[in-house]
C-alpha cells in the first residue's frame, strides 16, 4: 500500500516573516507600473487568484500575457533576494524533524500548495527541506484555481492508496474533505485549533514539535 504526506508550504513547513508579501507586491510593480496598494487575500489561495483579485482591487484589466510576465517576475525576485529570504525566514519548529521521521517509515512525502512551482523550490531549497520531499508528484499554482483542484492533482500524481494532507488554513481542511483525504489541521498560521476542528479536520495540533504526536497521526490517518 503506496502512503503519501501532502504538505502544505506556507505557515505549515516554513514562514517568510513578510518576504514573500514584499515579493509579491514588487512583482505586482513591476508588471503593472501600479503602486501597490491593498492586497488580496492569501491564506489558502493560489498564486494566479491572488494575483486575478489584486489586478481587480486596482483597477488593471487581468490578461494572460499579464499573468505570465508576474510569475516570471515573482520567481526571479525569490532568485534575488534568496539570500534575504534565508536571512529573515525560517523552517517552523519540528518542521525538519517530522519530514526526516517521516520519510524513514517509507511514505511518500510531497507538497500541496498555492505557491509556483519554481518559488515553491526556491522556498523549500532556502530551509534545507526540499531534499526530503518528491516535488515531481506535487500540486502548484500551475496546476488549478483552487485547492480542491491542487488534491485531485496530487492524489493523481502520487497514486497513493491513503494519503493525508497537513495543512494550516481552512481551505486546506476543505480541500482535503472534498477529495476523501484525511487532513491534519496545525494552528501555526492564522487559524486556530478550534477554527480548524471546527472545519472539519481529523486531528489539530498547536504545531509540529512533538515528533512523536505527529508521527502517530500520520499513521494512525493512513491505516483507517
Amino acid at each position: 500500500m503506496r502512503r503519501a504526506v501532502l504538505w502544505d508550504i506556507d505557515h505549515t513547513l516554513i514562514e517568510t516573516r513578510g518576504v514573500g508579501r514584499e515579493l509579491y507586491q514588487a512583482a505586482f510593480e513591476r508588471v503593472t507600473g501600479v503602486p501597490f496598494r491593498r492586497a488580496a487575500s492569501v491564506s489558502g489561495s493560489t498564486e494566479f487568484r491572488i494575483f486575478s483579485e489584486t489586478l481587480t482591487l486596482h483597477g488593471v484589466p487581468a490578461a494572460g500575457e499579464l499573468t505570465m510576465a508576474y510569475a516570471k517576475a515573482l520567481a526571479a525576485l525569490h532568485v534575488e533576494r534568496y539570500a534575504e529570504l534565508r536571512e529573515r525566514g525560517r523552517a517552523l519548529p519540528g518542521a525538519r524533524n517530522g519530514l526526516v521521521a517521516l520519510d524513514k517509515k517509507g511514505y511518500l512525502q510531497t507538497v500541496v500548495t498555492g505557491n509556483l512551482r519554481a518559488v515553491a523550490v526556491i522556498k523549500l531549497q532556502a530551509f534545507s527541506l526540499d531534499d526530503l520531499l518528491n516535488l515531481q508528484v506535487g500540486a502548484f499554482a500551475e496546476d488549478g484555481e483552487d485547492r480542491e483542484e491542487l488534491v485531485r492533482v496530487a492524489m493523481t500524481r502520487t497514486a497513493a492508496d491513503r494519503a493525508v494532507l497537513i495543512g494550516d488554513t481552512l481551505s486546506d481542511v476543505a480541500a482535503a474533505r472534498a477529495n476523501g483525504v484525511a487532513v491534519i489541521g496545525v494552528a501555526s498560521g492564522r487559524s486556530s485549533v478550534e477554527e480548524l476542528r471546527s472545519a472539519g479536520a481529523d486531528l489539530t495540533l498547536a504545531d509540529l514539535t512533538d515528533l512523536d504526536e505527529v508521527i502517530a497521526a500520520v499513521d494512525r490517518l493512513t491505516t483507517v
